[in-house]
């Protein structure tokens, strides 16, 4: 069986771009997570549209993935198809103020285009290291800036493998949610409306937030970004903090002494460690602030 189905998906991509057995650890910004059965490298909509059928006719599992930024993966793995949206997909046309831009586009990438343009309004994701894709998914966001401000329209391929076109408003945008997310819509591409800049001003918008993430925020060591959601009307950091919980650690998984945000692997953590790590902080915080810490991070594979 795993030989005709690796036949098939070389029928639609490379060889080369059929990978077995590959370690996750390779494809996220955690640095941690254990073999994918098949790794798929899809670069148009035809591939994307060809290996989503070829997992639905074979009844395997399938997730898609950016650059990794915001996921924990299992040390066991993934028992399915990877479906891999980036190096091969990251194309961006820029007319004006309007920018079409494929899903596997990093927003550092994106946000220089930009720069180089004179346009204004992403300069917020210029240092979020993950892909336009996984960006729209999650309505990503940093300093007072979100994708919903700039996104005006989304191209989807819905679960049934039909294309689908979305204006910013049916993209139905929250904290940290879209209808993508809740639908498992697959992202291939959006449509982005900036506003003319200087380009001094732009670039020094973009140099102070750098700076700023650099200063407050644990760049030094892999991780998966903000590790819990905002809670209303509090800092998911500071309660973390607050709970006496700065360097706490399980195995080589630690929460950041720079930013309590964030949960970090300082050597060699493994998923499990950080999962157990969460966990215990969730459970401090909810004990002495009566807040439940609700993770940001997504989990792939079993924990």
């Amino acid at each position: 069986m795993a030989d005709r189905i690796r036949e098939r998906f070389c029928e639609i991509v490379a060889e080369d771009r059929v990978l077995e057995q590959e370690p996750m650890a390779r494809h996220t910004t955690f640095r941690i997570g254990g073999p994918a059965d098949y790794f798929i490298e899809l670069g148009n909509v035809d591939e994307i549209k060809a290996a989503v059928g070829i997992c639905q006719e074979e009844n395997l599992p399938w997730f898609v993935l950016g650059r990794g930024s915001n996921l924990l993966v299992s040390d066991q793995g993934y028992r399915g198809v990877i479906l891999s949206i980036y190096k091969n997909f990251q194309n961006i046309d820029i007319q004006g103020e309007i920018l079409t831009v494929q899903a596997g586009t990093l927003l550092t990438t994106l946000s220089g285009k930009a720069l180089d343009a004179s346009l204004s309004g992403i300069e917020f994701a210029s240092g979020i290291p993950g892909t336009v894709g996984g960006a729209v998914v999650m309505n990503a966001g940093a300093y007072g800036g979100e994708m919903k401000d700039i996104v005006r329209q989304v191209t989807v391929l819905d679960q049934e493998g039909v294309v689908r076109t979305l204006t910013g408003e049916e993209m139905q945008f929250g904290y940290r949610t879209s209808l993508a997310k809740k639908k498992g819509y697959i992202v291939l591409e959006a449509i982005l409306e900036l506003k003319p800049g200087e380009k001094e001003q732009i670039r020094e918008k973009m140099q102070t937030l750098k700076a700023k993430r650099i200063e407050k925020q644990p760049l030094e060591y892999p991780s998966a970004g903000s590790t819990f959601k905002r809670p209303e009307g509090y800092f998911a950091g500071k309660l973390i903090m607050d709970a006496g919980l700065r360097g706490a650690r399980v195995g080589d998984a630690q929460v950041s002494e720079k930013h309590c945000g964030f949960v970090v692997n300082t050597g060699h953590a493994t998923a499990a460690d950080v999962r157990e790590l969460m966990r215990q902080i969730q459970e401090k915080v909810q004990e002495q602030f009566g807040v439940r810490l609700e993770p940001e991070v997504r989990f792939l594979g079993e924990f």
